[in-house]
């Protein structure tokens, strides 16, 4: 059986990418797509991409893009791909509109967002590749105190749903638990 587009829902350091990962650890050639970036000069961010790194397999490949649209188009690898993960994509894509001030978000860049947002959703839909993506799940947390926390969350949460409905599997991950969201057809 083909493996389904699935995502990996879960709260920070519940354990989700690490269960993204099992998922595709039988296969050989996986295609890791990492949208976090470089943080010069934080020790602490460089600790956790090294450890992500040392628990993947030497055989697979790893892309550090935001151009999910494009990886989950290409016809010339088949290889599965693993996105982790769908939060700091949209942190790098509101960085990228300013979206973060009112005034940048209400003169355009809600509707930038939104659209990449879109475009996204639309490629996962879709992707003839296995692909597995990982996000925070954003609507079980406190309401963030600033208009732009509140935006992040309600943006991240409506992409979420998105995915999730062109996915045939959905989990939730909490306390390193797999809880199935969905399963099935879409």
């Amino acid at each position: 059986m083909a493996l389904p587009r699935t995502l990996v829902l879960g709260g920070a350091r519940s354990g989700k990418s690490t269960r993204a990962e099992l998922m595709l650890a039988p296969h050989a050639d996986v295609l890791y797509v990492a949208t976090s970036g470089r943080r010069d000069g934080d020790r602490e961010w460089a600790d956790r991409v090294r450890l992500h790194r040392e628990r993947r397999p030497a055989s697979w490949r790893t892309a550090e893009t935001c151009d999910l649209e494009a990886v989950l188009a290409d016809p010339e690898d088949t290889a599965p791909v693993l996105i982790d993960c769908l939060a700091l994509w949209l942190t790098a894509v509101m960085d990228e509109h300013g979206a973060w001030s009112d005034d940048s978000w209400h003169g355009g860049g809600e509707r930038a967002v939104q659209r990449r947002c879109e475009a996204l959703a639309a490629a996962w839909a879709a992707t003839r590749r296995p692909a597995v993506a990982v996000s925070n799940e954003v609507g079980m947390g406190v309401v963030p105190a600033t208009a732009a926390g509140r935006r992040f969350r309600d943006t991240l949460g409506r992409l979420n749903m998105a995915v999730a409905d062109a996915s045939e599997q959905v989990l939730l991950v909490v306390a390193g638990q797999v809880l199935t969201v969905k399963a099935g057809a879409v």
